[in-house]
């Protein structure tokens, strides 16, 4: 099984309350990816903290470990899914997480999340939560 990787895994990794190397060395390196969406998030909340200098530098240092899935694959099924949610009344409303779950779709991965709520109304996503 192959598996994209949610921002808020990684920022539990980062703040030391998951030891999600452990994870990724059991589950393989090449079947774990993360979104470019997430790099955003994680660059942002580098920045956002009281010493960016360090906390790019540990984003940097995950990020070596992993590759990184572009969002263009999934530009169509993107608009599709939006168009669904929001007609049957659903909609994902923080763009990044539609754009990361709709990632994960199109590249046939298991999305690893805390945050099953939201990515569970689109069609055909698999979920695994390694938080709990």
């Amino acid at each position: 099984m192959q598996y994209l990787l949610d921002t808020n895994i990684c920022v539990f990794h980062l703040r030391g309350k998951l030891d999600l190397e452990k994870i990724i060395e059991e589950k393989g390196q090449e079947n774990c990816f993360i979104s470019e969406i997430t790099v955003l998030e994680l660059r942002f909340g580098a920045e956002n903290s009281d010493n960016p200098q360090r906390h790019h530098e540990a984003v940097d240092d995950f990020l070596g470990e992993l590759t990184i899935i572009p969002i263009s694959s999934c530009v169509k099924l993107y608009a599709k899914e939006k168009v669904r949610l929001r007609k049957t009344g659903k909609p994902i409303n923080d763009e990044f997480d539609l754009l990361i779950g709709v990632t994960a779709v199109e590249n046939k991965l298991t999305l690893v999340t805390d945050n099953i709520k939201d990515f569970e109304k689109l069609k055909g996503i698999k979920i695994e939560n390694w938080f709990r």
